[in-house]
Formats: structure tokens, C-alpha cells, sequence
């Protein structure tokens, strides 16, 4: 009888781990799709903007207009690292350094709306959409925050370019770096997409961007309502102080780990989309999410810089001491505002006010997002343009 019992329970064992491994490959699975969804969002808004979004970079005619256009090119191209990569061009091709740093703090400020967009998939659920909106725009906050503290620093006295430009002169005259060869993500992604933007222009050839665009959501909207599940089942034990090592062991942890694995994934939106659904479903909280979302910050100054180091010539040293300018300015507002404590509370406290009232009323999570990214930048753009 005892071996019957013993034999019986050695087949349960297996079957549990069987079945825990087939979550794992499923949760896998749905990360992909949750990062290609972010892929397709972006591809549809570059693809629907064409140049416009470019094009934008004409109105930045002093530093505040420079930030606005930062914020909406961003928001449009759905990647800060490419508009970062594009003021490096910009720079080299002539623009000034000084008119290019309200631009770069802008980007940070645009590439907050992707985890915005992916914390809508918890709408259904109050609770799950309170932490996860939290968790998403305490990114805005904390930006929001270091654009306010050092943007008149900088318009006054320019330590940042100062700074930048003497660890320029040190660098410039390397070896060129391909960015391509680095970026893993987008070849794994790439392929899935090209068939969704096919199956876009089969329905809707006109409108095969905005449809694309549609389709990232769509998939975002499901993804988050398969993982939750799966996350709350698989995040016990041996699993949940694996990830908690990593993330939720301290804030030192947590920033590294964000900047790493924003390094490896070059994109700031992908590293703090994937943390939207772990708060989502309890898996962490919003104080453990905090500094991995501020890591991501430092982390996707690396496309800027690997471009910044491709451009030979007269140009180089600029184009290098604009690169170097996101990366102090990330890391200096990382120092400042997360190291005094009274400020490192206050986006916390900012994200944790307008994720209750989205909560209550969901319409205005939506009217937050478009206002903020859209509206607001689209209205001052405008009024600038009359009365300038």
C-alpha cells in the first residue's frame, strides 16, 4: 500500500511540475506578445505620423518649445530612444546643443505613455487598475518632477552640457559602434508584426497604421488578462523571492536591474511596460516598482549614446556631448530626487492620488493620457504659433 501511495504521489509531483513549467513557457509566450504589441503600436504611430512627427523639431525655437516638442514627438513615435537618436542627428547636422536638452528631457517625459497605454488593460478590474496605473505614471511624476527642478538650472548656468562637453572631449575620436547589432528585441519582433501590418492592409489599406495601432492594443487588452491569472498562480514561493532578489530586494537592486535589462532591450517603454502587469496583480509593490522604472531611465540613454559614437567628423564631439547629456541628466535626477527623502515620496504620492481617481472614474485615465501626451503640448505649440 505504501509504495501504491508513494508511486502516486511521485506522479502528482511531476504532473505539478509539468504543468508549472508549461506556465512558464505560456507566461513567456505572452511577454512576447506583450512586448511585439508594444512594437506594433509604435511601428503604427510612425507609420500614421510618417514625418510629422520629425517635422516637429522645426518649432522648437527656444528651450520651453523644445521641451513641448520633445514631449509630442515622443508620444507620436512611441520611443524615446529613437527621438533621442534623432536629436543626436539633429545635433550633428547643426542644431544646437543648448536647444537640444529641453528636447531630450521632453522624450523622457513621451516615453511614459506606452506603459500608460498597457496599464488599460486592467480596467475591468478596480483594484488591479489602481496599482497598475499607479505604477505606470508614478514614471510621469518622477519625470515631470526632474524636467521642473533641472530645466531652469540648465537654461541659467548649463552644468549639464558643461559636463557633458568635458567628458566629450575625452571620447570622441573611438571606433564607430553599430547600434544594430545590439538590438535582439527587434529582430524577434519584426516578423510577427510584418504579418499583422499584411493582414492590416488586406482590411483597411488606407488605414492599415491606425489599424496596426489597434491590434497592439487589442493584444496588450488580452495579454494583461491571461498573465494576471497566470502571475497570481505562479508568483508563490521559490519563484516570488527569485524575482523579489532581483527587483524587490532594495532600491540600489532595483535601479540596476531596470538599467540592465533597458540596456539589453533597448527600450525604456518595453522594460517599464513588462513591470506594469507584476504591480497589476500584486506581484510587487509600487514602492519595489519605483526604482526599477527609474534604472529603465538611465538604461535607455544607451541607444543615444551607441548612435552619438557612429557620427565621424566635425560634428562628433557635439553629437557625443548631447548623448552624454541624457545619460548625466537621467542619472543626476536618480541622485537628487530619489536620494532626499522627502522628494522621492512626492511621485509616489502623485501616481497613488490619480490612479483612486482614474479608479472611480476611467474615463478620466483616458482624458489624463491624451491631455497630457496630446492635447495640452498640441494647444501650447499652437498658441505659441499665434503669438510668436
Amino acid at each position: 500500500m505504501n509504495d501504491i501511495s508513494t508511486s502516486g504521489k511521485n506522479e502528482t509531483a511531476n504532473d505539478n511540475i509539468a504543468l508549472r513549467i508549461f506556465q512558464w513557457l505560456l507566461v513567456l509566450l505572452l511577454i512576447y506578445l506583450l512586448i511585439t504589441a508594444v512594437g506594433m503600436i509604435g511601428s503604427g504611430f510612425k507609420g500614421a505620423t510618417k514625418g510629422q512627427a520629425t517635422d516637429l523639431f522645426a518649432f522648437a525655437t527656444n528651450p520651453f518649445m523644445g521641451l513641448i516638442v520633445g514631449v509630442i514627438a515622443t508620444a507620436m513615435i512611441q520611443s524615446s530612444s529613437t527621438v533621442t537618436s534623432i536629436i543626436v542627428g539633429l545635433v550633428a547636422g547643426g542644431l544646437s546643443v543648448e536647444m537640444a536638452v529641453p528636447m531630450i528631457m521632453g522624450a523622457n517625459i513621451g516615453t511614459t505613455i506606452t506603459n500608460t497605454i498597457v496599464s488599460l488593460g486592467h480596467i475591468n478590474k478596480k483594484k488591479e487598475f489602481r496599482r497598475a496605473f499607479a505604477a505606470a505614471t508614478v514614471h510621469d511624476f518622477f519625470n515631470l518632477m526632474a524636467v521642473a527642478i533641472f530645466l531652469p538650472i540648465e537654461i541659467i548656468f548649463h552644468p549639464l552640457q558643461k559636463a557633458a562637453r568635458y567628458l566629450a572631449s575625452h571620447f570622441v575620436g573611438g571606433e564607430n559602434i553599430s547600434v544594430k547589432g545590439l538590438n535582439f528585441i527587434k529582430p524577434i519582433t519584426k516578423p510577427v508584426i510584418t504579418e499583422f501590418k499584411k493582414l492590416a492592409e488586406m482590411i483597411y489599406d488606407q488605414g492599415a497604421y491606425i489599424l496596426l495601432v489597434v491590434f497592439g492594443i487589442v493584444i496588450i487588452f488580452l495579454v494583461i488578462i491571461f498573465i494576471g491569472k497566470l502571475l497570481k498562480k505562479l508568483m508563490v514561493g521559490r519563484a516570488k523571492n527569485i524575482m523579489h532578489a532581483s527587483i524587490g530586494r532594495g532600491p540600489i537592486s532595483g535601479i540596476t536591474s531596470g538599467a540592465i535589462v533597458t540596456v539589453l532591450v533597448q527600450s525604456s517603454s518595453t522594460t517599464t511596460s513588462l513591470m506594469v502587469p507584476l504591480a497589476g496583480s500584486g506581484v510587487f509593490k509600487l514602492k519595489q516598482i519605483y526604482p526599477f522604472t527609474l534604472g529603465a531611465n538611465i538604461g535607455t540613454t544607451i541607444t543615444a549614446l551607441l548612435a552619438a559614437t557612429a557620427i565621424s567628423g566635425d560634428h562628433a564631439m557635439v553629437a557625443l556631448q548631447i548623448a552624454l547629456v541624457h545619460l548625466i541628466y537621467n542619472i543626476s535626477a536618480v541622485l537628487f530626487i530619489y536620494g532626499i527623502k522627502n522628494l522621492r515620496k512626492l511621485p509616489i504620492r502623485g501616481a497613488l492620488w490619480l490612479a483612486a481617481v482614474a479608479a472611480e472614474k476611467k474615463l478620466y485615465a483616458l482624458l489624463y493620457m491624451i491631455g497630457v501626451f496630446f492635447v495640452i503640448p498640441g494647444l501650447l505649440v499652437f498658441i505659441y504659433q499665434l503669438i510668436a
